[in-house]
């Protein structure tokens, strides 16, 4: 009977290990099957707030707004965004930010800011690159400009900045596809203005920045250039296949502009490193909207992303079944062992005997 119950064993293990093996074969091949998923809005509204809940006591709170408020110049994005987050947890607001904002929001201080952001665009803060500096950037003067500065160190024999070059390119190609796209082509275009801003004010992070270069380097047909006789012809230097991950990107950040603003998107730049990071920050912005900056100035950008994605439920059903089948497995080597070790005594006492 035992022989009969291990041969019954032996049949469902090996049927449970060729469905567990055909399952992860399936979730392989089928990217509908995926077991990450993006969670919805509203989930990820639901499990930041449980978070903040739990991370954003008032000892915390003190520690982030000291910290940035030592920052120099200030990084009133974030400041504001603490702020906030006090209101939100009805907390009191130290007496130290009220005094760091009277001495930095006066009309005088704003004004000398203002003109000091328009001549150098590395002199720009954050606070003062929406107010100063980015109506100028989403329109085709930049581009122009770029493309003029371009032409000039190629004439001197300077090396041309290919990065500004070629975000000058697209951005003035999307600005002639907007129309024809009915203004799809318009996140494009503000995402190439954000990039140029934050390239100024170097706020890229290396690894963002040599990969659009090389994506903008592989997707213009740089030799066809001189032949350029206006604007028009520009969408027909693209290569929009080898510029697919990065015109993605760029309209990600227009996504991510679109809901919380110029400023606190070039706040959230330097937590993007790849097209995948671009996508996630759309997606917590477009979910928390204004809370975003609060909710990545306490959690910082790992936990912040991997509360966007969850395990599908074929995820799920397929670890439970592995669960089942390693302990079906460790069920059946207990068995053996105990029967091994029954027959080890019987044989003991019988040579006792």
């Amino acid at each position: 009977m035992s022989g009969a119950y291990r041969l019954v064993l032996l049949f469902l293990l090996l049927g449970s290990a060729g469905l567990g093996y055909r399952s992860v074969e399936t979730i392989l091949q089928d990217p509908a099957l995926t077991p990450i998923v993006d969670r919805t809005a509203d989930e990820i509204v639901a499990l930041t707030d449980q978070m903040i809940a739990a991370e954003a006591t008032p000892e915390r709170l003190a520690d982030l707004l000291s910290r940035r408020l030592a920052e120099q110049p200030r990084n009133w994005v974030a400041l504001q965004a603490l702020a906030d987050l006090y209101a939100e947890r009805d907390l009191p607001l130290p007496a130290a930010y009220q005094i760091a904002w009277d001495e930095e929001s006066g009309i005088v201080a704003q004004t000398g800011a203002c003109l000091s952001c328009a001549w150098d665009i590395g002199t720009c803060s954050l606070s003062t690159a929406l107010l100063c500096k980015a109506p100028i950037l989403l329109t085709p003067v930049e581009d122009l400009r770029g493309i003029t500065k371009a032409g000039v160190d190629y004439a001197s024999g300077t090396e041309i900045d290919r990065l500004d070059l070629g975000l000058s390119v697209v951005g003035l190609s999307a600005t002639v596809l907007i129309a024809a796209s009915g203004g799809t082509s318009g996140t494009v275009k503000a995402g190439t203005a954000l990039v140029r801003l934050a390239k100024g004010m170097r706020l890229l992070t290396p690894r963002l920045s040599s990969r659009m270069t090389a994506s903008l380097t592989e997707g213009v047909r740089w030799a066809d250039i001189p032949a350029v006789r206006g604007v028009s012809d520009l969408p027909a230097l693209l290569r929009t296949d080898a510029l697919a991950p990065i015109t993605s990107t760029f309209a990600d950040l227009g996504r991510t502009q679109d809901a919380v603003g110029t400023a606190q998107t070039l706040h959230l730049l330097p937590l993007i490193d790849d097209a995948a990071d671009a996508r996630a920050v759309a997606r917590v912005s477009e979910a928390l909207g204004p809370r975003t900056v609060s909710r990545v100035e306490v959690l910082g950008k790992s936990r912040l992303f991997r509360a966007t994605v969850r395990l599908s439920d074929t995820a799920i059903e397929l670890t439970a079944g592995l669960v089942g089948l390693l302990a079906g497995l460790g069920a059946a080597a207990a068995h053996v062992i105990q029967t091994l070790m029954f027959r080890q005594l019987r044989r003991s006492a019988h040579r006792r005997r």
